[in-house]
């Protein structure tokens, strides 16, 4: 192979793993390394205790082993802004509070 070769070699090689790595980030939720969501009926029960204390909006990011709490749901709100529902490990609810812009610096 000649050197040509070998350099757009290289480049496609890099280029698929930061196309990757974005692909990762993104279905993570964000550019916390740490973040692990919440699934299965964990998520199905942690939404749902979310929504029924806002009595309003959209689940958009989830969260297990929260610093904060056990779980952490993220709801965005009718009028825009997002709220974080912080609950333990029964689901029961601990705090709910606006969140903070520089905890998610990609919103």
């Amino acid at each position: 192979m000649n050197s040509k070769a070998l350099a757009i070699g290289g480049i496609v090689v890099v280029s698929a793993a930061l196309a990757i790595s974005g692909a990762v980030m993104a279905s993570n939720g964000g550019g916390d390394d740490n973040e692990t969501p919440i699934t299965g009926d964990a998520l199905t029960r942690a939404s749902a205790v979310a929504l029924d204390h806002l009595g309003e909006g959209q689940v958009t990011e989830t969260e297990v082993g929260d610093e904060d709490s056990y779980y952490e749901v993220e709801v965005r709100l009718d009028d825009g802004s997002e709220v974080d529902v912080q609950l333990d490990e029964q689901f029961n609810v601990v705090s709910a509070h606006p969140d903070s812009p520089d905890k998610n610096d990609n919103d």
